[in-house]
């Protein structure tokens, strides 16, 4: 048989295979079943095995056959202009780290969850409440020095995107209003549209969300809650200091209100890192934002908690500088969400909901009539994840690669206005005085770049149509790429902004 031949069969494979008539994960025939089949060689069929290897459509595991592979899909939503012709597209928008060793230690840990018994188990459905393991496990992931989190107390969602909006409509009601930072988590705002919530931008600092910002709109209207990323915030990188936060919870005490802290971020950033430890640095020569406790915040922070019994634990640790959670410095009006999304994957995944005792079972309910609760096999595939070591690994990697990330950033970006935590896999990039953030976006997707404009997470003030005049800058999502190409796409973006808009028109 020829070459033609042989391909002309492989060919007919693939095409079974793009058209879904054979999936990943399924197993093909035997070569020797496959050369009857099509009444060919073994030694043609052995060719064709070969070439579907060859093309990265099937994998053969020594002892178990080959199998189908899964694609390998173009990472996020597509650029605003196509990409130039022999460009690889860059996607610096959406931001799902992933790491080399990941899928293997994953994989592992599904392998006893596929077995029979244990698979018919986890394919039933769940209440809220998930299952006790899920609850231990979770517990532990939540819990530090400042936060001991309760078992009986956690709920489980689809998603952090599904935790939050249970909690959301578990407090606010339509109509009421949500105070949130001015520049805030775009999915919330999608969120609290969808639920007929009205957001209130309140203002930031170095330090993040301002208390007297909080009581100022309380004062003109009362406010139902706030939601807050006291750490490692998305997208401006700054985490709150320790001070900040004990006047926060304070201002919820004296105001009788509640806060849904956005946490899904922290596990970059353990404990909120220490004071002076490096937080929410201008990575490519900035400015510095959040550095530390301000002598100011530490004078005035409260002693008051939420109301309820529990008093509000010490603002730091025994070595004064660690940043408590707002769950553990307010614990009864606080629901603390989470997500593995960030940590592990987000194609198999649980969102996370820490409730005080009292608020517990309108959580429940708002997530079961949402329909956000979790599945019983991503429960169980996450509850061992977090119990045979494999999150814990994971984790230390990620951290290891955002610092790479983040240092390319520096250089690549040296001499600009780029404000980042070291930690994060995000920066805020306020860009020269010549661009404006959308053109500047148009001229980046021109070289197949796609980044986020500021405006995507400005929140329009009561009353306004849009968000308003947004700031002339740009959010990079840096998780994406691998290295060299993100490397290569910081490069190209710096030489963009050291240009004009005119030297980037297409001719």
């Amino acid at each position: 048989m020829s070459a033609e031949d042989y391909r002309r069969i492989a060919d007919a494979v693939a095409a079974d295979i793009a058209d879904g008539r054979l999936r990943p994960g399924d197993r093909l025939p035997t070569q020797r079943a496959f050369a009857r089949a099509h009444r060919i060689a073994n030694s043609t069929a052995t060719r064709v095995y070969r070439e579907l290897a060859r093309r990265g459509l099937t994998v053969g595991e020594v002892g178990r056959g080959t199998y189908v592979r899964a694609a390998r899909h173009a990472p996020g939503p597509a650029l605003a202009e196509p990409a130039p012709a022999g460009t690889v597209p860059v996607n610096l928008e959406l931001n799902y780290p992933v790491v080399p060793e990941q899928s293997a230690l994953l994989a592992a840990g599904l392998a006893p969850l596929l077995r029979p018994d244990a698979l018919g188990a986890a394919l039933r459905p769940l209440a809220p409440a998930g299952t006790p393991a899920a609850r231990a496990a979770a517990a532990a992931l939540l819990s530090g020095p400042a936060l001991r989190a309760d078992p009986d107390h956690l709920r489980f969602a689809g998603n952090g995107r599904q935790a939050m909006a249970g909690a959301l409509a578990s407090l606010v009601p339509p109509g009421g209003r949500l105070g949130v930072e001015a520049f805030t988590y775009p999915m919330v705002k999608g969120i609290a549209a969808r639920l007929g919530i009205t957001l209130v931008p309140l203002a930031t600092d170095a330090d993040g969300l301002r208390p007297d910002a909080v009581r100022a709109a309380h004062r003109a209207a009362p406010l139902r809650a706030l939601y807050v990323q006291p750490t490692l915030h998305n997208p401006l990188g700054v985490t709150m200091s320790a001070g900040r936060r004990a006047e926060l919870a304070a201002t919820l005490g004296e105001l009788d209100l509640w806060a849904v802290e956005d946490a899904v971020w922290a596990f970059l950033h353990p404990d909120g890192a220490a004071d002076g430890d490096g937080a929410a640095s201008g990575a490519a020569g900035g400015d510095r934002t959040g550095e530390g406790d301000r002598t100011a915040d530490r004078d005035r922070a409260a002693d008051r908690s939420c109301p309820g019994d529990a008093a509000a634990p010490d603002a730091t640790s025994a070595t004064g500088t660690a940043r408590p959670p707002l769950a553990a410095l307010a614990p009864d009006c606080t629901i603390l969400v989470d997500s593995l999304s960030k940590r592990l994957a987000p194609g198999l995944t649980v969102g996370l909901a820490l409730a005080p005792p009292a608020h517990t079972g309108r959580l429940s309910a708002a997530l079961r009539s949402g329909g956000w609760t979790a599945t019983g096999f991503a429960l169980e595939a996450v509850t061992r994840w977090l119990t045979d070591g494999s999150l814990e690994r994971i984790v230390a990697a990620k951290r290891q690669d955002a610092a790479v990330r983040q240092a390319l950033l520096r250089e690549r970006l040296a001499g600009f206005r780029v404000h980042a935590d070291p930690r994060a896999y995000f920066a805020w990039w306020e860009l020269p005085a010549r661009w404006r953030a959308e053109t500047f976006l148009a001229a980046a997707a021109r070289h197949g770049i796609a980044v986020t404009p500021a405006a995507a997470f400005a929140v329009a003030a009561e009353g306004a149509q849009g968000a308003g005049p947004a700031p002339n800058a740009v959010r990079l999502a840096l998780a994406g790429p691998a290295h060299e190409p993100l490397a290569q796409a910081l490069t190209t973006l710096a030489a963009l902004a050291h240009g004009t808009p005119d030297d980037s028109l297409p001719d």
